[in-house]
């Protein structure tokens, strides 16, 4: 049975997002450990930590398969000096946080400036250097805008900088995916094996389940509710049989989180 669950809030204290996650059914889970919309945050209490810890073994959710989210400003390719150490120092304390919340992973997009790879590459090296057991997950994107991580190769270029390839993975956003012009609903496995060619599955560390409000290849990333979008029933149907995403955190980020127990119930009679 596969793991899934929604992006929760963390609102009032990250212990809460396990809590919330329990409310709908969950077997997976993601969050912000702090404000998306802030550079730096208050550094964590212990107590908070542990009760953070305490309610993640209530909730029986392992945390492979819990996955963080970075801040929305951080920018690892930034072309401004300033920017770019702002973003370094900023994702450098998220990885700090995950490791003091015993989490396994951090997923972040990679950046918004043209020719910007190597740079993306070198920030993680600078955060994998500081820190302990945590991986940096490199989430694909629609190609909005300058927005760079949208192409596999682009993301395969990206991991080919970072010293650490055992601390470097992937999340697959299926929305940002089918967006970026990869037909999932279509050509299913096609899409599976080019990904397979140019990143490898051994870099797969979950996935984000979403359907798409905009069709293939628009490059606009508007999330759908489970097959109410584009991708549609059939897609969800073919993901949640497939027997190679095993074992990695599916999440979702629809917009209707009054629907996020039954959609969760919905993908669970799809396997």
């Amino acid at each position: 049975m596969k793991k899934i669950g929604p992006h929760v809030s963390a609102s009032g204290g990250v212990f809460n997002a396990p809590i919330n996650a329990v409310s709908v059914g969950a077997s997976a889970f993601a969050l912000f450990t702090k404000n998306q919309r802030q550079w730096f945050s208050t550094p964590l209490q212990q107590t908070e930590i542990e009760k953070f810890k305490t309610e993640v073994l209530k909730s029986g959710i392992e945390a492979r398969y819990i996955l963080p989210h970075d801040s929305y400003l951080i920018n690892l390719g930034s072309p401004d000096p300033e920017g770019l150490e702002k973003s370094r120092a900023s994702f450098l304390e998220e990885m700090q946080r995950c490791e003091q919340l015993g989490l396994t992973m951090l997923n972040f997009h990679p950046g918004s400036h043209l020719k910007c790879m190597d740079r993306i590459a070198e920030s993680i090296n600078l955060a994998l250097d500081k820190t302990s057991g945590v991986t940096a997950v490199i989430e694909n994107t629609a190609g909005q805008g300058s927005n760079i991580g949208f192409a596999f190769w682009q993301i395969r270029r990206i991991i080919e900088g970072v010293n650490d390839k055992s601390r470097v993975g992937v999340c697959i956003d299926t929305c940002h995916t089918y967006t970026a012009g990869y037909d999932l609903k279509n050509e299913y496995e096609r899409v599976w094996e080019e990904f397979d060619s140019e990143i490898g599955y051994g870099y797969l560390r979950a996935i984000h389940l979403n359907d798409s409000k905009k069709e293939l290849a628009t490059r606009v990333d508007r999330h759908d509710s489970i097959a109410k979008g584009f991708l549609g029933e059939g897609f969800f149907r073919k993901i949640m049989k497939d027997q190679a995403l095993n074992d990695i955190p599916f999440i979702l980020e629809t917009p209707d989180e009054s629907l996020w127990k039954e959609e969760i119930e919905l993908l669970h009679s799809f396997e």
